[in-house]
């Protein structure tokens, strides 16, 4: 068993291998992993379309094509920066 085993580790550690060289090369090309951010433009118009409280978030993030989690995720920072604005005023 322990033969199966070792050849598996081999043939794992020659895929890691592989993959931290394709990433190296990918970044030396100037290439970035990951998903692309959403644009503010799109970010700006739920925040707005969520103020006037005329639409569900459910509508917000099928119009915006914005994950519900994103959308949450700026909500939640535009309140704290709300807060701390109001908290430095007085």
């Amino acid at each position: 068993m322990t033969v199966f085993q070792d050849f598996s580790q081999f043939e794992r550690d020659l895929i890691v291998e592989r993959t931290k060289e394709g990433l190296k090369s990918a970044r030396a090309r100037g290439r970035k992993g990951g998903r692309p951010r959403v644009g503010t433009k799109e970010i700006t118009k739920a925040i707005n379309l969520y103020n006037t409280e005329e639409y569900s978030v459910k509508e917000i993030v099928e119009m915006t094509s914005i994950s519900r989690a994103t959308l949450y995720r700026y909500l939640n920072n535009d309140k704290l920066v709300q807060s701390d604005g109001c908290n430095q005023d007085t």
